[in-house]
C-alpha cells in the first residue's frame, strides 16, 4: 500500500534534486536518490518502494540481515557506514556498492574476500575533506599518493569518491567541501586516466547544494522517512 505521507515526501525531494540540477545546467537523470532506510522499520521501506524509490542506504550490518530478506528482490542496496574489516564477508552480497571505504587495508580485504567470493566490489573511497579528527577518511593528499594501488586491486572496483560535511544549520556552509570533493576528484582523473564518476555527497540538510556541486548519489534520510 502506498503511504501517501512518504510518497508526497519522496516527491518533494525528487523535485529538488531536479531544481538543483537545472539550475547548475545539469541532466536530473545523473543524480541517484539513495533513501537512508537505517533504523526504519521494513514497512516503511516498502510504502517508500511502492512509491517508486529502489535504492536504499543501510549502515548496521545486523539490522540490515534481518531486513533486507523481507523486502523485494527488486531493490537495490547501498552500504553507507563505518565498514570494519571483519564485516567485509557479510556486506559484500548484500550490497550493489559501497559508500565508505576509508583505509587500505579495507580495500585489500575487500578485493582479497571479493575473490574468494567470486564478486567484484564496487566502492566509493571516503575522503574526510574537512579535515575533523571525527571523521572517517582518506586525507586528500594521502589518497592522492595511493591511488594507484587502489585502482590495480583486481577485484576491487572503485566508482568515484564520498565525503559527509561538517554539521551546520545553514546548507551552503557544506558548499566548500563539496565542491573540494569534485576537485579532487578531477585531479585523481586527470591523475588515472580513470573517471572517478561517481561522487557521492549531501543528506537531508544540504543535498541540493550537494547536487549543484556535482552529486551523483545524495543519501537523504530523515526528508523522507522523519
Amino acid at each position: 500500500m502506498i503511504n501517501p505521507v512518504i510518497a508526497s515526501k519522496l516527491q518533494q525531494v525528487r523535485e529538488r534534486i531536479a531544481g538543483a540540477a537545472l539550475r547548475s545546467g545539469r541532466d536530473p537523470a545523473e543524480i541517484e536518490l539513495v533513501a537512508v532506510s537505517k533504523t526504519y522499520p521494513p514497512e516503511l521501506i516498502r510504502e517508500a518502494s511502492e512509491s517508486g524509490q529502489e535504492i536504499f542506504g543501510e549502515s548496521r550490518i545486523q539490522e540490515a540481515i534481518l531486513k533486507i530478506p523481507l523486502l523485494p528482490a527488486r531493490l537495490r542496496w547501498h552500504f553507507i557506514g563505518h565498514l570494519q574489516s571483519n564485516k567485509v564477508r557479510k556486506i559484500l552480497p548484500l550490497f550493489e556498492l559501497i559508500h565508505g571505504v576509508d583505509k587500505l587495508g579495507t580495500a585489500r580485504d575487500i578485493d582479497r574476500i571479493g575473490a574468494e567470493l567470486g564478486l567484484f566490489p564496487r566502492v566509493l573511497l571516503e575522503v574526510n575533506v574537512s579535515g575533523e579528527g571525527s571523521k572517517q577518511g582518506f586525507e586528500p593528499q594521502n589518497l592522492e599518493a595511493i591511488i594507484g594501488d587502489l585502482l590495480t586491486m583486481p577485484r576491487l572496483q572503485v566508482e568515484g569518491l564520498m565525503t559527509m560535511a561538517p554539521l551546520s544549520a545553514e546548507a551552503e556552509f557544506s558548499r566548500r567541501y563539496f565542491s573540494g570533493l569534485r576537485e579532487l576528484r578531477d585531479r585523481l582523473a586527470k591523475q588515472t586516466g580513470i573517471p572517478l564518476s561517481a561522487l557521492s555527497m549531501g543528506m537531508s540538510g544540504d543535498f541540493e547544494v550537494a547536487v549543484e556541486e556535482g552529486a551523483t548519489l545524495c543519501r537523504v534520510g530523515s526528508a523522507i522517512f522523519g
